[in-house]
């Protein structure tokens, strides 16, 4: 396991192993930093003796419901995350706007005039041209790209694999194939872009030795991670043809070693934006106002927080609040239960990411090099 690095001026450099962190802490040297996913690094308060850095690798494999990221240098594993994506929310909440829009637009039309003299408001302009990447697609890669930039701030990122999705035949249309070049444009302003085919990632993981579950679900690193992991280790292993006298083969190549890793579990609160009341009256014809992330007591929704109730301690997410209550939620924005505001106490701020996880352990695997 390894201690991202941060030097005096912002700028990352290698990452150290726990109990050098911890010297440094203790002597002064170093001070306790988090980044906006839960990443815990420290950044040094003196210049460093050098600032050479060891090439440090992202994969990342991107999903419709479900994405994993995977940090890999050549001899450990840095980081992993099973990202939880907001494709379902952002459509059925697109889906709702279009169909409010249309009932409104529907009140105001007098249907007891002809067609031609109705009040039909003229198209401001051609929506249906250009290459616009659809909202629920494009909150999905902003998630991953959100991820990928902040590991850019605590780790000197050499380079990032992305698995390109190619359907062939008659498979059919995959919203995964969506936005994947406007994606790579993104990524290839924090680092130099490499791309590998499903089958590939594949081939590498069985070489290394990793399980892969199938259920896609599972915020486990075997769901989604570890595929983030093998590309990244496609930078440092690979399988090369070669021509020998009277002799045709090819064989792996390469060193990478896997080791216990940070794994965090990461999306996006699913908070409502202001509204200025809801859809549907309510009695007596009044509706009340909706949405936001300000609450009564000092807090926002997203804030993570401390609280207790009947002398247990909850961590969680603030989700909501009444008059003297503040609603908690977890990583899934399940409620934990509703607590006093005086018993609830600020621990960070809202990021506009969720972060839950611990250590996990990846099955060590050394591929050693071949001749």
């Amino acid at each position: 396991m390894r201690i991202p690095v941060q030097n005096p001026d912002g700028t990352p450099a290698m990452p150290t192993k726990p109990a050098r962190a911890r010297k440094w802490l203790e002597q002064g040297t170093a001070v306790k930093r988090w980044s906006d996913t839960g990443v815990f690094y420290v950044q040094l308060v003196a210049e460093p003796s050098g600032t050479k850095t060891q090439p440090i690798v992202v994969g990342i494999d991107p999903g419709q419901l479900y994405s994993g990221i995977g940090v890999q240098s050549a001899k450990a594993t840095l980081f992993m995350a099973h990202l939880v994506l907001p494709f379902e929310t952002v459509k059925k909440r697109m889906g709702q706007r279009a169909m409010m829009r249309r009932t409104r637009r529907g009140r105001r039309i007098n249907r007891n005039v002809l067609f031609v003299e109705r009040n039909h408001r003229e198209k401001r302009f051609d929506n249906r041209v250009g290459r616009k990447v659809p909202p629920s697609i494009k909150a999905n890669r902003q998630l991953e790209l959100r991820v990928v930039t902040e590991l850019c701030r605590i780790l000197p990122i050499a380079k990032i694999v992305y698995e390109y999705v190619k359907a062939r035949g008659n498979k059919g249309f995959s919203p995964v194939m969506v936005g994947q070049r406007v994606m790579l444009d993104w990524l290839e302003k924090l680092a130099p872009v490499t791309t590998i085919l499903g089958w590939e990632t594949a081939n590498i993981r069985n070489q290394l030795h990793l399980e892969k579950t199938k259920n896609k679900k599972a915020q486990t690193p075997a769901a989604h991670a570890v595929d983030g992991v093998t590309l990244a280790c496609s930078e440092f292993i690979s399988y090369e043809k070669y021509h020998r006298y009277g002799e045709d083969g090819a064989m792996w190549k390469g060193a990478v070693q896997l080791t216990e890793s940070l794994f965090k579990v990461i999306r996006r609160p699913p908070v409502s934006r202001r509204q200025l009341h809801l859809f549907q009256p309510a009695k007596g014809g009044k509706r009340r106002a909706y949405g936001g992330t300000v609450t009564r007591h000092g807090l926002r929704k997203g804030d993570l927080v401390s609280a207790e109730m009947g002398g247990r301690q909850y961590t969680g997410w603030v989700s909501g609040d009444t008059a003297k209550q503040v609603s908690v939620s977890d990583i899934n924005w399940k409620r934990l239960g509703q607590f006093t505001a005086s018993k609830v106490q600020l621990i960070q701020r809202s990021t506009g990411l969720l972060a839950s996880g611990a250590s996990s352990p990846t099955q060590p695997a050394l591929i050693p090099p071949t001749a």
